[in-house]
């Protein structure tokens, strides 16, 4: 099954795109490839750029708290496993502390150095890396792999509290979605959302043999799903058959 995620609201969308650059960084990170640290050292100017609006911190450490506070609040409930619970307040504690207790936005560290900066401002150009414009990086990037993966590890660290705070938060709202089985009618579906709850993040599932992309949009009233698919004229062409898929609002 292929997953798609839609946000509600744009803090949502900031969290994913984070998630999504930390992901590809990960990825990166082991590889030996020259080629592959320089996507993994463009990747942390991306996360940079992604980390300096100069609300995301507070609005990270209001969401750890707020969850804090909603999963304390089934403390004596025989329902809830103890240990379970104990087990995700340690994580939001500690994903708390971390992130308050770095100074300043992530990676701002980096600003202070010239090298990565110079580097930064070419990296937005195309072909700007080239080593007649940087000599001084074309030298690292000859680097053993060891040494520049130490380096680009050191480089990432001061991202590691906001990754971790970001990665729970989406874990715990993701699980917090019920999936349900569903069915367009025409190639499209709409659902009236329920008053009184605030979702944040739509879950589509749909299998990749059905040779569909759902086109997604909602708002606090209701959500709309519509299916196309590539055309032999590389447009994109709307679907007019039933289709199932897999759906789960998160709030």
């Amino acid at each position: 099954m292929i997953l798609y995620e839609y946000p509600f609201n744009e803090r949502i969308r900031t969290y994913l795109r984070l998630e999504h650059l930390i992901g590809r960084l990960a990825q990166l990170l082991p590889r030996d490839g020259a080629l592959d640290h320089h996507y993994a050292l463009v990747t942390i100017f991306e996360v940079m750029d992604v980390t300096s609006r100069a609300d995301i911190k507070s609005d990270v450490l209001k969401d750890l708290d707020r969850q804090k506070a909603h999963f304390a609040a089934f403390r004596g409930n025989p329902a809830i496993s103890e240990a379970s619970l104990d087990a995700v307040l340690e994580r939001l504690d500690d994903a708390f502390t971390r992130l308050n207790a770095q100074l300043g936005k992530p990676g701002h560290e980096l600003q202070d150095n010239e090298w990565l900066m110079s580097i930064r401002s070419r990296a937005v150009i195309p072909g700007g890396t080239c080593e007649f414009d940087l000599p001084a990086y074309h030298a690292w990037q000859q680097e053993p792999p060891g040494r520049r993966r130490a380096d680009l590890n050191q480089w990432a660290g001061s991202l590691a509290p906001m990754a971790q705070a970001v990665s729970l938060l989406l874990q715990l709202l993701r699980d917090a979605g019920q999936p349900q089985k569903v069915m367009t009618r025409a190639g499209q579906f709409q659902q009236i959302l329920p008053q009184g709850r605030s979702f944040q993040l739509l879950r589509l599932r749909i299998d990749p043999a059905l040779q569909l992309i759902p086109e997604i949009s909602g708002n606090r009233l209701m959500v709309s799903v519509r299916l196309v698919r590539h055309g032999a004229d590389g447009k994109l062409h709307p679907a007019r058959e039933e289709a199932p898929f897999e759906l789960a609002l998160c709030a």
